[in-house]
């Protein structure tokens, strides 16, 4: 799955790289080193301009909230539970199959974090001894340093209590879809630590490679097999993962340090 990311890069850097033709934020987002649900993030899409004279889409850097919320939805409080949505259902689903249809984005990432239970830990939690077991974080980031493009769905909610002109009225939300992890040894893998990424979690954040960014934004491709084919996982070894400290745990902990590695876990690990 993918329930915690970072996202330091800013307007200017994502522009150049997806190639935006309108940056749609007015007030930019600080650099976030630990997303959470419900929290604002960049999304890429393509879609016409409102108000614009032709119906062209262009391709826009927009700031939306993270955790999907259907159109028919009666309160926006089911977004905290559609961050993601499963690449082999996602055309299928009542939630997703309207946005997967006709509204896809990318969700740019430095990388995302997955925890561990440790073995002690793990042995007391299925004793019934604590209800909370300690976790060693990874982060999962691309092997070359470069902006992970995670596969997105977004979607527009009316909020039927406020009037028209209210700021609020519309909610703009997305979800990261997701794979089955990497079952091959990560980039730089030496022999310690977990052996693949679907060691640590069963599934992963679908990452999207540059060659397939045109063809998943066009809104007039909507024949859904041809937008399946687009779910392949990419080629096994473009990760790399290492374990970083427990301050990530905590929503409220921000800052660059949160992805420094660790020479090793801090909790043992079932590894």
């Amino acid at each position: 799955m993918c329930g915690r990311y970072a996202a330091s890069r800013q307007p200017e850097d994502l522009t150049a790289l997806f190639e935006v033709q309108q940056r749609e934020p007015k007030e930019e987002l600080a650099p976030n080193w630990n997303v959470a649900p419900t929290d604002p993030v960049y999304v890429v899409l393509e879609r016409p301009l409102k108000g614009a004279e032709t119906p062209e889409p262009v391709r826009q850097l927009r700031k939306l909230r993270w955790g999907l919320v259907p159109s028919w939805a009666k309160t926006p409080d089911v977004g905290v539970k559609m961050i993601n949505a499963r690449a082999e259902t996602v055309h299928e689903k009542p939630s997703f199959r309207r946005p997967f249809s006709a509204r896809r984005c990318l969700i740019p990432a430095d990388g995302y974090y997955e925890w561990v239970t440790a073995k002690d830990e793990r042995q007391l939690e299925e004793q019934g001894k604590k209800k909370r077991a300690r976790k060693q974080p990874y982060f999962v980031t691309p092997a070359d340093g470069s902006v992970m493009a995670m596969a997105g769905l977004y979607e527009f909610w009316r909020d039927r209590t406020l009037p028209d002109d209210h700021p609020q009225a519309w909610w703009s939300t997305c979800t990261v879809i997701t794979t089955e992890a990497e079952r091959t040894p990560p980039a730089g893998f030496t022999g310690e630590g977990p052996a693949s990424l679907a060691a640590v979690h069963p599934r992963m954040p679908l990452v999207l490679t540059p060659d397939r960014w045109d063809a998943w934004l066009d809104p007039a491709t909507t024949d859904p097999d041809e937008l399946r084919g687009l779910l392949a996982p990419p080629a096994a070894g473009l990760m790399r993962l290492y374990p970083v400290g427990t301050d990530v745990s905590n929503v409220r902990n921000n800052g660059p340090q949160l992805t420094d590695a660790l020479a090793a876990p801090a909790e043992e690990t079932l590894f």
